[in-house]
């Protein structure tokens, strides 16, 4: 049984990954410092697959505690890693969070695990790397412009260090996996998306909106060049993304990589608006939303969904669910969540 340590293991992404990984026959170690994720996470993963992963509470800024981790772990054979702050708007106002947690935890990790027997690692990137895209849908190949972000950059440093670590050492295998937008939640209900405070996604918003928890959800910007005037992005169901990272990890356990370092877009290939969310939301719930169109968000984009023929080709995966399957999730997750607090 090979073993896998997933940084950030008790997150929204992380915490379906794991169950993929345990279904798959993996034995998993979570690494998550819980700043933004509960314990409780464990025991619903737990139930979900029957088997408890080992979990170690460990801040990754710490770097004699991250190499002191893989001394006692050192026959792991791949490391998943999503550990990382995400939200768009909040690294605008504090971008030095953003590159200490995002940047300096990803070097110390590179650093230790390039000194294991096996190193083969797959990073948690992301489709802001783009930026506003001159072509639709978006390739692998697109140019990877300035950042409208320092989240955005974040993700193309990571990047850019991952391709120089690579470059270097011809043993070091990574994957870089650019995530369109996570959405849904697993069909136990067991585990879903729980931001601590305020959500910074769409989807949380409107699922706390309509549980009541929020007084009301704003959309930012209505005069936006699309069909409807809002925001348009790529939104994937987050069980199809966790298995994604299963097949990744498989290809690069077998060598299947004809080089050390790819990257693969992963979404659905189609776009949807901000109010297309809405609507499918309450399509599939029956629950009619309190909304309001407000002031744009620093760091929006336009428009963004993915060309996926590479994932579809080369890694043999491919997005299943729908939208519709996705808000439906949420809901019973939100629903599922609130009778638990």
């Amino acid at each position: 049984m090979d073993k896998v340590v997933v940084t950030g293991g008790l997150g929204f992404i992380g915490s379906h990954t794991v169950v993929e990984l345990q279904n798959e026959g993996f034995e998993v170690v979570i690494i998550d410092d819980l700043s933004n994720s509960t314990l409780e996470t464990l025991d619903r993963i737990t139930s979900i697959t029957g088997k408890k992963p080992q979990f170690e509470e460990l801040d990754l800024k710490n770097k004699s505690k991250v190499e002191a981790f893989f001394k006692t772990h050192s026959d792991v054979k791949g490391v998943i890693h999503f550990a990382a702050s995400k939200a768009v708007g909040e690294s605008v106002e504090k971008p030095l969070l953003y590159y200490e947690n995002n940047i300096t935890t990803l070097v110390y990790l590179l650093k230790t695990i390039g000194q294991l027997e096996s190193s083969n690692f797959i990073f948690s990137s992301s489709c802001t790397v783009y930026g506003q895209a001159d072509e639709l849908p978006i390739t692998e190949n697109a140019p990877v412009k300035k950042a409208e972000s320092p989240y955005g950059n974040t993700k193309q440093i990571g990047e850019e260090i991952i391709k120089d670590t690579c470059h270097v050492d011809a043993d070091f295998n990574a994957i870089s996996l650019r995530y369109f937008n996570p959405i849904g939640a697993h069909p136990s209900a067991k585990i879903g998306e729980l931001p601590i405070g305020v959500p910074q996604n769409l989807v949380p918003f409107i699922t706390q909106t309509a549980i009541g928890l929020r007084d009301q959800l704003s959309v930012f910007g209505d005069d936006y060049p699309t069909d409807d005037g809002t925001c348009i992005r790529d939104y994937i169901h987050v069980v199809d993304l966790a298995k994604a990272h299963v097949v990744a990890l498989q290809r690069l356990l077998v060598k299947r990589n004809t080089t050390n370092c790819e990257t693969f877009n992963l979404g659905t290939g189609t776009g949807s608006s901000v109010l297309e969310v809405i609507h499918a939301f309450e399509r599939v719930s029956g629950e009619k939303l309190n909304y309001e169109i407000a002031q744009r968000r620093a760091g929006d984009i336009v428009s963004a969904y993915a060309d996926t023929t590479k994932a579809n080709e080369v890694l043999g995966w491919k997005a299943k669910s729908t939208l519709d399957d996705a808000m439906r999730s949420a809901w019973k997750w939100e629903q599922f969540i609130r009778k638990k607090i």
